[in-house]
């Protein structure tokens, strides 16, 4: 559900009143819309009430029902409307929204939706994801992003998911996100994203490492060497299984990219196009789903970025950013970033060179996130096909990528 018709003008409110929120007037400054951010503000984070409750993924309504009689006590079931997200392939999420009478204290006098009290969002984890992801740490996550601004507020957590805030607008599609006006606030956000840290004041903050190798161990752990479908199995055995085979191909890889040096910084990990919202009312970029997000280089933030330009349901790579692009997006991003409008043609090139040769290790991340979820995953989607979309796109792209350097990058 988007930000337009009626509600437009009340969206801005709320949105508004989370903008400031982010900066606050003693310590930080913002120019809508552009990368002049200084001196990132913290709130407080609060604390986040945990529901003993186990939703049924078949039956998430019945389920978001019992989450909504504990954080919304005070709502009318038969006032709510349950509407079923189909967008994601990890997990099961739906929208509660509360439509109250006119005559209801909840209600806006114009009718539309007060976003801010009347909307929530109850995400149910996919089958056996606690095997991927670290719930836990995600939670934690939210919150110190919801701290500085970036994350919607988390109103609860619940045996296999959580209860957060709805941010109205649109997520991006391959269309949008060329778009000056939204890549441009894309780049910005990253780049203040990627100045959060964790350390929460310590004297010596702790030492710090990328999630890429110790995550992808993890991965190639959970792959069998025999898939509970035989149809699966026969399609993945003779490119995939043993799955020592591209274990060995990653090592070396890996031991390629982390020569480059780009800098650790904290990270989404995840930024696919359906997890970044624009609300254009406002020319505000929101990030969502902090599932993956931890330390982790640079360069990965911002290639697996690129590479979800190609999309999900309909993969293409012709919709790879060109290399114009990619430089005039960097540069906006480094700007941000290093908080200079004097970054060198070299500073750019050589994150250029990062970024299109850590693509490669996001292919290879989420080639083997889809086996494992072609084995336990009970979402309707084709894991096998999508694993061999990533990996292809991968050995296509190797050479070609790994061969650029500073001094001579031609990739177009």
């Amino acid at each position: 559900m988007g930000t337009e018709g009626c509600c437009q003008q009340q969206t801005e409110s709320i949105a508004t009143s989370k903008l400031n929120l982010e900066t606050g007037e003693e310590c930080c400054s913002r120019s809508n819309g552009s990368c002049s951010t200084k001196n990132m503000c913290r709130q407080p984070e609060t604390e986040v009430p945990f529901i003993p409750v186990t939703v049924d993924e078949n039956d998430v309504i019945s389920g978001a029902k019992d989450i909504l009689k504990v954080i919304r006590s005070n709502w009318d079931m038969s006032s709510v409307e349950f509407k079923i997200f189909t967008d994601g392939i990890t997990n099961k999420l739906v929208g509660c929204f509360n439509t109250p009478k006119i005559d209801d204290n909840n209600s806006s006098q114009n009718g539309c939706t007060d976003y801010t009290n009347n909307v929530v969002l109850v995400r149910v984890y996919g089958n056996k994801t606690d095997l991927l992801i670290d719930r836990k740490a995600e939670t934690r996550n939210i919150k110190l992003l919801h701290s500085y601004g970036f994350a919607p507020s988390l109103f609860a957590t619940f045996k296999n998911g959580l209860a957060y805030e709805y941010v109205p607008g649109k997520t991006l599609t391959p269309e949008s996100v060329t778009r000056p006006e939204v890549w441009q606030l894309v780049a910005c956000r990253m780049a203040d994203m990627h100045k959060v840290t964790q350390d929460n004041g310590l004297a010596i903050p702790p030492a710090r490492e990328s999630m890429l190798w110790k995550k992808v161990q993890s991965f190639f752990d959970l792959v069998p060497e025999r898939f509970s479908d035989a149809d699966k199995h026969s399609r993945l055995e003779k490119t995939f299984l043993p799955i020592s085979k591209i274990r060995n191909e990653f090592e070396l890889l890996y031991k390629k990219l982390k020569s480059l040096n780009s800098p650790l910084v904290f990270a989404h990990n995840d930024l696919l196009l359906g997890n970044v919202i624009y609300t254009e009312s406002l020319q505000q970029i929101t990030f969502i789903d902090y599932e993956y997000a931890d330390y982790n280089f640079q360069a990965f933030d911002i290639g697996n970025h690129f590479a979800e330009f190609a999309g999900v349901d309909e993969v293409d790579y012709k919709r790879y950013p060109s290399k114009e692009f990619q430089l005039k997006w960097l540069r906006t991003y480094l700007e941000a970033y290093l908080e200079s409008s004097e970054v060198s043609e070299e500073q750019v090139q050589r994150l250029y060179v990062q970024v299109n040769q850590f693509a490669l290790a996001a292919h290879f991340f989420w080639t083997i996130w889809a086996l494992i979820q072609a084995e336990y995953s009970t979402i309707d989607f084709d894991f096998v096909d999508y694993a061999f979309t990533r990996y292809n796109e991968y050995l296509t792209k190797k050479d070609t990528f790994l061969s650029l350097d500073i001094n001579t990058n031609s990739l177009s």
